[in-house]
């Protein structure tokens, strides 16, 4: 005969038998699909119920990293460091990676030293823990504020703000440094808003892809909607439409006319830019081409006409006109003072 399940309790509750199974598989499940926020209070709610499973305890301290909250990922390492729990060098190194977020170079040092004094470095980690030490112990003696000042815990990036364009674009740009993950879910959301101005969500986009996070993610624009993985997409200034663009207008204008070719890429980087990810209509590049040289003609105080200006790139009158009016419906967004 089976044996029963035995029944947990805490403060007088029952818990169903499995439910710290099922809450650790959740866990463990949403921290693999990268939702760690999601991920940390189910693997919490399953340690309440199984001090003792290592998946769940190593999991939680990998989801705290993820979301940023390194204070809590350093004490729960260092509490499994000392009970032995999981791979002892992969705990170790978990651990020192959580201290160098915090900048606590000196309990890299003070780590890495004792390592070395009880001889347990395995000889293919040497160089490994070598290179670390070494920089740490730099960083300590070059950097003393950093010991002392640790990296506060996450905040929010409060994108919906009435903060002006350039202090958000200040804001979003001071992330290139940093772990962006712990402001993903903000970034998300700000992205698949109808609200939100486009030159942020590019930058936004921008930083998903530089940092590889892989994941399906809404974005609208110009009341267009798209979904996209950033590490799928085509960096901004290497778009394949903005290089055919890019040439189209260098055969007709490089030579001939360097000036008015200068100001017409800087127009070209604007648009697609603030366009970034979708491909607007009309599809043909030649249509685009054509409506940057026209738009450059008529801002330099030059008359075209658009039938000679299709002749010259093989594009059709109306999609010319189309682009044309896109461009300049993207030319009145404001940008940012850079």
């Amino acid at each position: 005969m089976k044996k029963r399940e035995q029944v947990k309790r805490k403060d007088n509750l029952i818990f169903f038998p499995g439910l710290d199974k099922r809450l650790a598989d959740k866990g463990l499940e949403s921290l693999e699909k990268k939702k760690f926020n999601e991920a940390i209070p189910l693997l919490e709610e399953a340690r309440e119920l199984d001090h003792d499973n290592d998946s769940i305890l190593v999991g939680l301290v990998v989801a705290y990293f993820e979301a940023g909250s390194f204070k809590k990922a350093k004490v729960l390492a260092n509490e499994l460091l000392l009970r032995g729990v999981g791979d002892y060098f992969q705990m170790v190194d978990l651990y020192l990676t959580v201290l160098i977020q915090l900048h606590e170079y000196q309990e890299i040092v003070s780590t890495i030293e004792a390592l070395k004094e009880e001889k347990e470095i395995p000889p293919e980690k040497h160089d490994h823990f070598l290179t670390i030490l070494q920089f740490s112990q730099r960083m300590a003696d070059n950097h003393p504020s950093l010991v002392e000042e640790p990296t506060p815990e996450v905040q929010a990036l409060h994108l919906f703000t009435d903060k002006s364009l350039n202090e958000q674009m200040l804001l979003i740009a001071g992330l290139a440094e940093k772990n962006i993950r712990p402001f993903v879910e903000e970034i998300v959301d700000y992205l698949k808003a109808d609200t939100g101005h486009p030159f942020l969500k590019t930058m936004l986009l921008t930083l998903l892809k530089e940092q590889e996070i892989d994941r399906e993610i809404v974005v609208k624009k110009f009341a267009l909607e798209e979904t996209v993985n950033p590490i799928l997409l085509p960096e901004v200034r290497v778009q394949p439409r903005i290089i055919e663009v890019k040439a189209l207008l260098a055969d007709q204008l490089e030579s001939t006319n360097p000036g008015l070719y200068e100001n017409t890429l800087g127009m070209i980087e604007q648009t697609f830019f603030i366009s970034y990810p979708f491909e607007l209509e009309p599809k043909a590049a030649t249509s685009w081409a054509a409506a940057f040289h026209l738009l450059a003609h008529e801002y330099m105080g030059m008359d075209q006409e658009i039938s000679r200006m299709a002749i010259k790139y093989d594009a059709d009158t109306q999609e010319i006109i189309q682009a044309k009016e896109q461009i300049q419906v993207i030319e009145k967004i404001s940008y940012p003072n850079i």
